[in-house]
């Protein structure tokens, strides 16, 4: 029974494939590779990383050798789902440092689902080992991780593909088709990006001693160390800017990354910010709880705004862009779009969220999985394993993925220092500011490294 099982898993996930290329437009090309299995490992086995991994075992060909958290307990249980859900029903082995994980086993593709600080060094030691990565967002902690990162990328010559999979989200690739690129909205001279998700983990837990089964020096790395008061990585980490860069650095770069996309654009000549804690000032918490941010391009402003308190300026529309043309307005999310033009002529479009809940029962039973980003995931999965067939690059190659995580780290540099930056990716430096370039490379503590060598 168990080999007729695998056999219509094989069909489905290559008839899936072939359908999702053609979606992606890219049906010209050959198929994707399943007479073998890939070799697969993940680093970081919470939420996010085990649904990626799921994703990936969804739609191919693939044998995960190895898992590897500082977490004992979060590690075990991922081994064990792990183990139900791959074809060979083979158990991964556990690792708790990634390090040894990657110089103990021959990987194809290593999956990186841990916090932001720790991206830069395992992306870069993954492609040192030879291995393709797919690394979630935000790429990097500072800017000159993320040049370092793209970097390695080009020597080693491997596909690295970033989690900003809003490209490869069914309904916003057609309103990028057959409203953006067709011209429905005109010249294109506002983008507007917000959320108001209160998502800004707050309170005050007590110190504690640090439970047996977590490895918490490793859980930090380069990190500075905090006083343990609780488990980090249930969400907690993203509220200190010690590990990430706060709701710009989790939220923006999606929105941005996909304003980015639909109206091919670059650098941003110019970016500003102002915010802070102005409501939510009991707790621990030291994001920004209220803030706006302006990326400046030619004839274009894009500005960002996010609260983490009081309701959405748009219900319907909580976490989203509006891209303002001349002839229209586009209003997109993860959820929907809504193009709406202006006067007599053409008539409005709405698209809502594509779900593939009877192609993939499997997705209402796992615990805490995001249904309206599966089918993108997966499709970003694939777009990820085709730019590895043919040697190309992905539709979120690890440079698109810099320049949006670096943008929106310079919006927070200008938030702190109270004056707009000017980033030159070419002399990696704030032009004309020195005190800001510094801000450029975050401090390591002892014994890691940064990752950034200056030429």
């Amino acid at each position: 029974m168990r080999n007729l099982n695998v056999s219509r898993r094989r069909f489905l996930k290559t008839a899936s494939t072939t359908l999702a290329l053609s979606s992606l437009g890219t049906a010209g090309f050959a198929a994707l590779n399943q007479d073998q299995p890939r070799r697969v490992a993940l680093i970081g086995t919470g939420w996010y990383g085990k649904s990626d991994l799921f994703r990936l075992i969804q739609v191919a060909n693939i044998e995960v050798i190895a898992l590897c958290d500082v977490d004992q307990n979060l590690l075990d249980g991922a081994v064990e789902l792990v183990s139900q859900r791959q074809e060979s029903g083979n158990v991964p082995k556990k690792y708790s440092d990634y390090r040894q994980m990657l110089e103990e086993n021959d990987l194809d593709i290593v999956l990186i689902g841990t916090p932001d600080h720790w991206h830069a060094l395992q992306t870069i030691d993954a492609l040192e080992a030879g291995c393709h990565v797919y690394c979630q967002k935000p790429i990097s902690k500072d800017v000159l991780e993320g040049e370092a990162m793209l970097a390695a990328a080009r020597k080693s010559g491997k596909v690295v593909q970033i989690g900003t999979q809003r490209k490869s989200t069914p309904h916003l690739i057609e309103a990028k088709k057959e409203i953006v690129d067709k011209g429905l909205l005109g010249k294109v001279n506002h983008v507007e990006l917000c959320c108001y998700f209160h998502m800004r983990a707050n309170g005050n837990p007590p110190v504690e001693p640090v439970p047996d089964f977590l490895d918490y020096e490793m859980w930090t790395g380069p990190a500075p160390l905090r006083p343990y008061d609780g488990l980090p990585h249930i969400r907690w980490w993203r509220t200190f800017m010690e590990y990430g860069n706060g709701i710009m650095g989790d939220m923006c770069v999606h929105m941005l990354d996909t304003a980015r996309w639909m109206l091919d654009l670059g650098w941003p000549s110019k970016i500003s910010s102002y915010g802070g804690i102005f409501v939510q000032k009991d707790g621990k918490s030291n994001i920004a709880d209220t803030q706006s941010a302006w990326f400046e391009y030619d004839e274009l402003n894009v500005v960002w705004q996010h609260r983490s308190w009081g309701n959405p300026a748009d219900e319907d529309y909580p976490w989203s862009m509006i891209l303002y043309g001349d002839k229209g307005k586009l209003k997109a999310s993860t959820m929907q779009y809504d193009f709406v033009p202006y006067g007599d002529e053409g008539e409005p479009i709405h698209k809502d969220v594509v779900y593939e809940k009877e192609q993939y029962p499997e997705d209402l039973t796992e615990e805490r999985i995001e249904l309206n980003a599966a089918p993108a995931t997966r499709l970003h999965m694939i777009d990820f394993l085709h730019a590895i067939d043919n040697n190309s690059r992905p539709v979120a190659d690890v440079e698109d993925g810099h320049i949006s995580t670096a943008s929106c780290i310079l919006a927070n540099i200008s938030m702190e220092l109270g004056r707009p930056v000017v980033y030159d990716p070419k002399r990696k430096e704030v032009v004309g500011d020195e005190y800001a370039t510094k801000m450029l490379r975050g401090e390591y503590r002892s014994p890691w490294k940064h990752p950034y060598k200056d030429s």
